[in-house]
């Protein structure tokens, strides 16, 4: 142990003679390590960390797959019947989306809500810290009960004790608070963090959601507990069984539809999408990191092979070889303990600038942190890369030659040339790297560019929108919200500067699905196959309002009410599918499938198709139609009672600043609705922003690993460069005393320089070809292994390769061959 300590003293005496030396490692440990802990803190609290529920490997989620398509939600019905038929689960619940406008006692705001069957809480296993939770007698007694979240308690209540017993009012609607949910408790699991769920309702599901009109509503959510011992293959043929016991109980108009029960895992729906991305992420950060441990080997190589006479000199006197190397690994390891500690920092500070940047389709953002487990991480990556990067130098000090090392003048000679190979394997090896991460960013950067290009179908610039709920208190009917709806329109029309207004269901690039099945004229019943269309509802100037241009027919008119023939609008891409190489104009369709015997609607008009989401997914079918006429389509009453708030978008297109529009759209709906809380006002770019910013947000992180590794690289190809040439003194000047020209000798070292270059980038680009293969899912419109992209990162290389040797070259040419060999 007196041993130990000797050396590690000795080691902290060394580098706290090299300050400058010490410095610079440290710097680059700290950047590559605490970009490493950065990402695997997204990664160890996204991927790893258990969700906050009891055992919830075996939480499942339970949907539809419907005539072999995509998998959607259950029906309303299938919550009761998966309850009673299934045999695989121990428990279930069923749950869906809402929204409160929460008032009484302060001021009123949105928020997001979740409707619960009472199964749900014994399903995930979790009780609330303070209170209880509702039973299904409750639920079916119709109770108002609600729980609210720790986050909303502590911002609206204050963390008050005894709030459980006390009432406020959702929707206008009084409802008793009867517990608070634990600080950790999220459910549904949403991405990001806004919108996150505060209120939980019971269900309560109406008689309008259980009824025959409503059985192909797929709108709400099943999650169970696997039994002990039950697969998730188990559980899917049990889910198959019940899917077959749900369509037998199909209303005849449904009777077309076939669906199979569908499940997954909890953990893999709410984070199965991204896992891709991160595994991504930390290999392009390992990049970073591997760059920077090359530096630092390198420098440590370097300071060995300086050092090699005094090794020489310890040897003769005795010293131990073991000795020598052991110091050797204690320097590398203090200096990456450093610069792990100040890398833990850095990532500490990089995690909370991230949470604010971080896209809205990131989940479980709550749940990333520095905790013990990334603490622990570091600092394992601190000592193993310390242990690696002291492998250099410990070789260096193994090898060293007695005899050359005491020679005079073999400091600064060519003694040290059996590590050339070592020192060029470094610098081919960083520039290999590099290369990869380069064409890996090039290929991201390509790709947004391209995405950028597409056309969205409609003109976002100068268009403010907002999302409102009207309470279901005050507007009971479907003739109440669309006298509301109809009010917001013509009070702002009648405002100046505003262009055009319009409400709408949805709006584009929201990301948001509303599909309704369609049966187009002329198709047989027999031949008919189920598909979906996204559907609007409009009411306004819609198409002028977010610049969707008509490109046949006409668009809608105040004269296209409920008691006039119903009328439509598709978009091109469904106008192309239904009626392939015909005219779509005075075609009809009719929503559901062939035996719902719903009125048929006449096309009118033909627009250009928008992007429902980002702009690099495919065009979908979309189809219009005029408010008055919505529920007719359906076969409903407009004078019927809602079972749900009504709710959409406002938007309106005018040249005045966003603030003026704002202001004006606020005080509008106030004077209809005093109380009414409008969410998300904000200009429809930002729209656009939000939706694409995955895609944004990956390039630009990526991007920032590639100048990163680059300029390590750039740093260290230089360093290592200036040493190679520093311990070729003697040659050159030898070189330069028998007639070479100063030209002769810049050549030689741009022309090393270059050779190394081009090994590295035959070396990269076949490492570039593998990582191909893990970045293709993540590109749009772009190969990962374009030419030009691969080109331009092995130019690049080159030229940096050549930068980083023109200063040490123009130095080796400056060389005095005199004193050179006086002091040699």
């Amino acid at each position: 142990m007196d041993a130990l300590a000797h050396d590690l003293r000795f080691a902290i005496r060394q580098l706290r003679n090299s300050p400058g030396f010490t410095l610079t490692v440290v710097l680059m440990l700290a950047l590559g390590i605490g970009a490493t802990t950065a990402i695997y803190s997204l990664i160890e609290g996204i991927l790893l960390r258990p969700l906050p529920f009891n055992n919830p490997d075996r939480l499942v989620l339970l949907g539809d797959h419907i005539g072999g398509g995509k998998t959607l939600p259950v029906t309303p019905r299938e919550i009761g019947t998966y309850s009673s038929a299934s045999s695989a689960f121990s428990s279930i619940g069923g749950f869906g989306s809402a929204s409160f406008e929460l008032s009484g006692g302060a001021t009123p705001e949105e928020v997001e809500a979740s409707r619960l069957t009472a199964g749900v809480f014994p399903t995930l296993g979790v009780q609330p810290i303070l209170g209880r939770v509702f039973t299904a007698q409750e639920e079916n007694a119709r109770q108002p009960l609600v729980l609210i979240g720790y986050a909303l308690w502590l911002n609206r209540f204050h963390r008050d004790p005894n709030v459980v017993g006390k009432s406020i009012d959702l929707d206008r609607k009084s409802y008793t608070i009867i517990g608070v949910m634990p600080r950790s408790f999220e459910f549904p699991l949403q991405p990001g963090r806004l919108n996150q769920v505060q209120l939980w309702v019971p269900m309560s599901l109406t008689p309008d959601e259980l009824s025959e009109q409503a059985a192909g509503f797929w709108g709400f959510h099943l999650v169970a507990r696997l039994k002990d011992g039950v697969t998730v293959a188990e559980a899917a043929q049990d889910a198959d069984r019940v899917a077959r016991q749900v369509m037998r109980n199909f209303p005849v108009a449904m009777s077309a539809i076939h669906i199979t029960g569908d499940v997954a895992l909890l953990k893999e729906q709410a984070v199965g999408n991204i896992r891709p991305l991160l595994r991504t992420l930390f290999v392009a950060v390992a990049v970073v990191l591997l760059i920077a441990c090359m530096n630092v080997a390198g420098l440590l190589l370097a300071r060995a092979i300086r050092r090699r006479r005094d090794y020489a000199v310890r040897l003769a006197l005795g010293a131990a070889s073991r000795i020598i190397v052991r110091e050797s690994i204690f320097e590398g390891l203090l200096l990456s303990i450093a610069g792990g500690l100040l890398g833990l920092a850095f990532a500490a500070t990089a995690i909370r600038v991230a949470l604010h940047l971080l896209p809205g389709s990131m989940p479980r953002v709550d749940s990333i942190a520095i905790d013990a487990g990334v603490v622990v991480f570091a600092l394992l990556v601190s000592v193993v890369t310390g242990a690696l990067c002291s492998v250099a130098p410990a070789f260096a000090a193994l090898r060293t030659n007695l005899t050359e090392s005491l020679k005079e003048g073999a400091r600064a000679g060519t003694g040290a040339a059996s590590h050339s190979w070592l020192r060029s394997s470094l610098v081919v090896a960083e520039i290999a790297i590099a290369l990869v991460l380069l064409t890996v960013s090039g290929a991201f950067l390509r790709s947004l560019q391209k995405m950028r290009a597409v056309d969205p179908g409609f003109r976002p610039d100068h268009v403010l929108v907002a999302e409102y709920q009207i309470p279901l208190q005050q507007y009971p009917t479907d003739a109440s919200a669309s006298t509301f709806e109809q009010a917001v329109v013509d009070h702002l029309s009648a405002k100046p500067g505003i262009i055009a207004v319009a409400t709408a269901s949805s709006l584009p690039a929201t990301g948001l699905w509303g599909g309704s099945s369609y049966t187009v004229e002329g198709v047989r019943a027999d031949a008919w196959k189920l598909q979906f269309a996204m559907f609007y509802t409009i009411r306004g100037d819609y198409f002028h309002t977010m610049g969707i241009r008509l490109l046949a027919g006409r668009e809608f008119t105040v004269n296209d009410r409920s008691d006039t023939p119903l009328v439509m609008i598709v978009n091109e891409s469904m106008a192309k599918h239904c009626w392939p190489g015909q005219q779509a104009i005075g075609k009809r369709i009719h929503a559901g499938n062939p035996k719902k015997g719903w009125p048929w609607a006449t096309v009118v008009g033909i627009v250009a198709d928008t992007k429902i989401g980002p702009r690099d997914e495919p065009d979908s079918d979309q189809w219009y139609a005029p408010a008055e006429q919505s529920n007719a389509l359906f076969g409903a009453d407009a004078s019927r009672m809602l079972s749900r708030p009504a709710g959409g978008y406002i938007g309106l297109r005018s040249a005045l600043p966003p603030e003026e529009m704002t202001q004006i759209l606020r005080s509008t709906v106030a004077e209809i609705d005093p109380v009414l809380v409008l969410q998300n006002v904000q200009p429809m770019t930002n729209v656009v922003s939000d939706i694409e910013a995955p895609r944004r947000f990956n390039t630009d992180l990526i991007s920032a690993f590639a100048a990163g590794a680059l300029l390590l690289a750039l740093t260290g190809i230089y360093a290592l460069v200036t040493f190679s040439v520093s311990l070729r003194t003697q040659e050159i000047a030898i070189r330069m005393a028998l007639g070479a020209q100063r030209g002769r000798i810049v050549r030689m070292v741009l022309t090393s320089g270059a050779k190394m270059a081009l090994i590295g980038c035959v070396i990269g680009v076949c490492g570039s070809l593998v990582v191909s293969r893990l970045v293709a899912s993540f590109l749009f419109d772009v190969s990962a292994t374009d030419p030009l992209i691969y080109l331009a990162a092995v130019m690049a290389m080159i030229l940096m390769t050549l930068v980083a040797s023109a200063l040490p070259a123009r130095r080796a040419a400056s060389v005095d061959p005199l004193n050179a060999l006086r002091s040699n």
